[in-house]
């Protein structure tokens, strides 16, 4: 075979070098050009979220050409008043909220396209350690809940009417704290248990505030918890963003499932400012112990059932309001991941 011309031969091996570094891209979809700016709202700032925080930190937004400005709305009430508002164009927020609006005589309505926790990430703490925790030791215990009618408190009276338990009748849910007091609330003497994120959960115990003693989504099982979500006339508008988008979510989520959290954790590290990294590292070992995340951005049509059948349970809604699959989700996008 005759040797390649040196022009030729600089060039081959200059596609050798970078091949490693073009793989990536060629992986995950092709980049926008030029990029597109995407305004972001999360629910909550936790480790719950670690895959997208991933994302941003190692570039993974930037790879696929969106540049992402992200705010925290503190519930997803607010996330999805920014969602049709316009002032936000995806929010990561519950699935519930797309049903409720859904339900409503909103003319706008949202979608979701992508899912990233594949249940509850809510902690049940104790005041005292508990040797061997059951569920039956609530009964006519005060415990901190959450906004009625949202996820966490819709997936912890399923878990306490799993284990007999009348979330009405056997406990005294306190649901009425907001989401920045939650833990203020407990520190001055509120609640006999209550449920916590990560990282409050594990502030919590390291500060000898409290004891785990149950994961909630461990006792649910696999329902969507929070999930990506735009308007139908957004995603209609911009096919290529949410797709580029969906492709981010499922690098990440491969990723972090791969992935050591000792590793994990210093990449994340700027979005929990003044945290011990042997904190969050503990705190995405306890997620991964329970496989919080997604390994597929895929939203089901099951798990949609199931969590409307949770909802009818928590009477607030009604057996009338069920919802088509496809009236609330669009699963074009993440069945067509790289």
């Amino acid at each position: 075979m005759k040797p390649l011309p040196l022009p030729r031969l600089a060039a081959a091996a200059l596609l050798a070098a970078l091949a490693p570094a073009l793989i990536p891209f060629a992986a995950h979809g092709e980049a926008l050009n030029p990029p597109v700016k995407v305004r972001y709202e999360e629910v909550v700032r936790s480790i719950l979220y670690v895959p997208k925080y991933v994302a941003l930190s190692q570039g993974y937004f930037k790879d696929a050409g969106l540049d992402v400005s992200m705010k925290t709305s503190q519930g997803t009430d607010k996330g999805m008043t920014a969602l049709l508002s316009g002032s936000a164009d995806i929010v990561l927020i519950g699935p519930e909220a797309s049903i409720y609006v859904q339900n409503s005589e909103s003319p706008v309505k949202p979608k979701i396209f992508a899912g990233l926790t594949a249940t509850d990430g809510f902690f049940l703490l104790a005041r005292k350690p508990v040797e061997k925790f059951d569920w039956s030791m609530l009964k006519g215990k005060e415990v901190i809940g959450f906004r009625p009618g949202s996820n966490p408190i819709v997936f912890l009276e399923t878990a306490l009417r799993k284990h007999g338990l009348d979330p009405q009748k056997d406990v005294k849910l306190l649901n009425n704290i907001g989401i920045p007091a939650r833990a203020g609330a407990w520190m001055a003497g509120q609640g006999e248990y209550g449920i916590f994120l990560e990282p409050e959960a594990g502030e919590l115990v390291r500060n000898g505030k409290g004891y785990i003693v149950a994961s909630v989504g461990h006792e649910v099982g696999q329902v969507d918890y929070t999930v990506f979500t735009a308007t139908d006339k957004y995603i209609r508008d911009n096919p290529k963003v949410i797709q580029a988008w969906t492709n981010v979510v499922a690098r990440a989520e491969k990723y972090v499932k791969d992935t050591p959290a000792a590793t994990l954790a210093p990449q994340i590290m700027t979005y929990f400012p003044g945290m011990d990294a042997g904190a969050v590292t503990d705190a995405i070992d306890r997620y991964k112990q329970y496989q919080i995340w997604k390994t597929s951005p895929l939203v089901t049509a099951d798990a949609m059932n199931q969590l409307q059948d949770m909802l009818i349970a928590s009477a607030v809604m009604k057996e009338s309001g069920r919802v088509k699959y496809e009236d609330v989700v669009v699963a074009d996008f993440a069945k067509k991941v790289p």
